[in-house]
């Protein structure tokens, strides 16, 4: 059954999945900027973020929140984390409890120490909340390349409706109900993303990427399993796979913070010249706050 989906957030992730589900799914893209939305909706392209890409002519987008979220049977929210609470908060009448939303957010919540799939229960009350993660690489997912995620959420009809609407002809998606290990991975990665960066700014070699990829990983299992997440989560799409994408492609913008770093810059030049969030700068300090509340050590 053909669903309504909307897309909150025209950033590259968010461009990337609406242009996936929209030849399947009437699909509306959320965005701030109206000169964006006219863009996708007339040239098909979205010129601030993969401009090079053919977009389908059925996605269209709305500056307009109201609009887009009006009669959607699935709400995916692509936005930062330290944007959900702003945009959605008071909202709640536009989104009716029984319609799923998705977090694909990659980062913890500064002062809260929340995940994305946590600030949406707190705007979003009675919604069934979901995750999706794994190593999706969003200009490639945007050109139709072969790829597969990970759907998470405590409510399986809920994770199961995201898998249908999600999978694609190039694109496996996967269902769990392991919240928590799925998101924490997704945070953290980012983060030894950061470090492998620099690790290749410096011209440390592919052994140094190797051992900070493993131990990384190490990193990773400990703080899940101790959070109540699971070893097999973090050794899967949502753990390694997503560790392993975004510590060694040229794509992956927390890589490239690492990168600018290794240059000597200073941090906020480099973030400022990305014109995206690298989420792993934000989630840098809270995964370490709450890495410590359970007594897990994170070096890296």
């Amino acid at each position: 059954m053909a669903e309504r989906v909307a897309v909150l957030g025209a950033g590259s992730w968010g461009t990337a999945i609406a242009a996936s589900i929209a030849p399947r799914h009437s699909t509306l893209l959320w965005t701030r900027s109206p000169s964006q939305a006219t863009a996708i909706n007339t040239e098909h392209r979205n010129p601030s973020y993969l401009s090079d890409i053919d977009l389908p002519a059925s996605l269209l987008a709305s500056d307009r929140l109201d609009e887009v979220l009006e009669e959607a049977t699935l709400v995916i929210v692509a936005v930062p984390s330290h944007a959900i609470r702003a945009l959605l908060s008071g909202r709640d009448e536009l989104v009716a409890t029984s319609i799923p939303v998705v977090s694909l957010v990659k980062g913890i919540e500064e002062g809260t120490n929340a995940t994305g799939s946590e600030i949406l229960s707190d705007v979003l009350p009675g919604s069934p909340i979901a995750v999706l993660t794994g190593p999706n690489l969003a200009r490639e997912v945007a050109l139709g390349l072969p790829a597969a995620c990970v759907i998470a959420s405590r409510d399986l009809q809920a994770a199961q409706k995201v898998q249908d609407v999600v999978r694609g002809p190039a694109l496996r998606a996967y269902v769990t109900d392991d919240v928590v290990g799925c998101e924490l991975a997704g945070a953290t990665k980012n983060v030894i993303a950061i470090a492998a960066g620099v690790l290749d700014g410096m011209e440390m070699g592919q052994n140094a990427r190797a051992a900070l990829i493993a131990r990384g990983l190490a990193e990773m299992t400990r703080f899940a399993l101790a959070r109540g997440g699971s070893a097999g989560t973090i050794a899967g799409l949502a753990g390694v796979g997503d560790l392993i994408v975004t510590c060694t492609s040229p794509e992956s913008r927390n890589r490239r913070v690492g990168l600018g770093i290794a240059e000597g810059r200073g941090l906020g030049d480099v973030v400022e010249s990305l014109h995206m969030v690298a989420e792993g700068v934000r989630s840098c300090g809270p995964l370490l706050e709450m890495a410590h509340a359970v007594g897990v050590e994170l070096p890296i």
